[in-house]
């Protein structure tokens, strides 16, 4: 599971930081002392979880949650009970109550963790339906080659012609199974399956070539073992 933690107290995010350390199905990918920042990052990261404090100085805990349009899984971290009611509303995975021990974070972690492995075994398809106009369009995972976003709009560039549909890029790539596509760059994404060629900054797929940023290299090499 990949899981960022946003804290405003850095000795708070030092004890999750150890704690993730020693969670084989969790890689914690970043810390935030700004929810802000996170907000950010979550516009354009996948993420499946979040440790999230709930008195911070901006915006409480429980507010940036309910401000995402699409909500990862969510365990609340604070120093105060008072908020645990509010906090299983929001349909919370966990309240942890601090100072909480490894023990605790490990029983938190386990129970986000089975819920994730059976929500990945509900979501086995090889579609999905997306908006075009009025219509409901089929598009079938093996005929996308790769994707186009701008603004809130998505266009789907298939072997057989290409689909514009109202989407966030991160609406879309939630909706697309993270083993199969990839993104590359603030504006694309891809089939990897369809990737014929690796230049040093970009991507071939069939004849058309897509610019690789260097913010999304690494994680593109990873996926295709290079």
């Amino acid at each position: 599971m990949k899981a960022i933690a946003i804290d405003d107290e850095p000795m708070a995010l030092e004890v999750i930081k150890s704690h993730a350390a020693k969670i084989p199905f969790l890689e914690l990918k970043k810390t935030f002392n700004d929810a802000l920042e996170a907000l950010e990052y979550l516009q354009k990261e996948k993420i499946d979880l979040i440790f999230l404090d709930i008195k911070m100085p901006d915006i409480s805990g429980i507010d940036f949650f309910k401000s995402l349009s699409i909500k990862p899984m969510v365990i609340f971290t604070t120093a105060y009970s008072e908020h645990a009611v509010t906090s299983f509303e929001l349909d919370a995975i966990d309240y942890l109550l601090k100072p909480f021990s490894l023990g605790r974070f490990i029983k938190s972690c386990n129970k986000t963790h089975e819920l994730f492995t059976l929500r990945k075994k509900e979501i086995v398809t090889d579609h999905i339906f997306v908006k075009d106009g009025y219509n409901q369009i089929k598009i079938e995972f093996d005929e996308i080659l790769y994707l186009e976003a701008s603004g809130n709009y998505v266009t789907f560039y298939l072997e057989t012609g290409k689909t514009l549909s109202r989407f966030t890029f991160n609406e879309v790539l939630n909706l697309l199974p993270e083993e199969k596509f990839i993104r590359i760059h603030r504006s694309f994404a891809v089939s990897l399956k369809k990737v014929i060629k690796i230049e040093r900054h970009q991507v071939l797929i069939k004849s058309t070539s897509l610019p690789v940023s260097k913010a999304y290299k690494e994680n593109l090499f990873d996926k295709l073992n290079i």
